[in-house]
């Protein structure tokens, strides 16, 4: 017996034998199947043959998968950049605070040092050197959160301006290609080109400028930070060393101490 088999439109080998009609045996033969291709022979197992219909060009495709790929990279990536620069600009703030409470304390200790100092004559100049010592500390703590509060100015500029803006130049150049993709076809197609295109160089010198902005103003920051850090730490222990000195000195010379109340009686 011949055996013919069909592939339907669902991609499934259908088999079917010569029908004899001369019993009018309806069920003998299945009503009209649907045949899209028909070939003789004998059926291969697992080779399935599967026709598949498609009318998109895989370079359109490929294009429009490449341009959404590429906007969401963006996005991301320039999110990605502003959190980092958010977190890194958050511990700065919290340093400065820090540093604003650490120099009061430092204040408050000079003049209880100082009161001391008056209040006690045989510790005078052990007191006084402390008090000093704790008052130029304050003060160039403050300097140092000057500097730090100039910082994370700058970077909040950067942060919620500067990279804000260039994100919504994204959302816009996104939200035009998608208006230039639906009145592609229409009428108003030159208009709605020129606007894409428009956003497009908008956007083009917004990436730029804000490369050059954010490597300009990091790199002016950070060294400005840098040198703040490193003034203060060297005036310190100018100074510090200084004190040592003079309390070596005074602990070293020989001087005549007040009778103690023993020696009195």
């Amino acid at each position: 017996m011949k055996v013919h088999y069909f592939i339907t439109s669902e991609g499934k080998e259908v088999a079917n034998s010569n029908c004899n009609h001369a019993d009018n045996d309806v069920t003998s033969c299945p009503a009209e199947a649907p045949p899209v291709f028909s070939f003789e022979g004998t059926p291969q197992k697992n080779e399935p043959v599967v026709i598949q219909g498609n009318n998109k060009n895989p370079a359109t495709e490929k294009l429009e998968r490449v341009r959404k790929w590429s906007i969401t990279r963006y996005k991301c990536t320039r999110q990605d950049d502003r959190q980092r620069y958010d977190h890194m600009t958050k511990l700065a703030q919290t340093l400065a605070n820090q540093l604003t409470q650490f120099s009061v304390t430092q204040k408050t200790l000079g003049d209880a040092f100082a009161d001391l100092s008056v209040k006690t004559p045989t510790l005078h100049v052990e007191f006084g050197l402390n008090a000093e010592a704790q008052r130029f500390l304050s003060k160039s703590n403050e300097t140092l959160t000057t500097a730090m509060n100039v910082f994370t100015s700058d970077m909040n500029t950067l942060v919620n301006k500067t990279i804000e803006d260039t994100m919504i130049n994204a959302k816009q150049y996104e939200a035009g290609r998608i208006q230039y993709d639906a009145y592609r076809a229409q009428r108003d197609f030159q208009n709605q080109r020129e606007q894409y295109q428009r956003i497009r160089e908008d956007l083009s010198v917004k990436v730029k400028l804000l490369q050059e902005n954010k490597v300009k103003v990091l790199h002016q920051q950070l060294f400005l930070l840098h040198s703040a850090v490193a003034a203060h730490s060297l005036s310190c222990q100018n100074f510090l060393q200084k004190n040592v000195q003079q309390v070596s000195e005074r602990l070293t010379s020989p001087a005549v101490d007040a009778p103690s109340w023993l020696e009195e009686s």
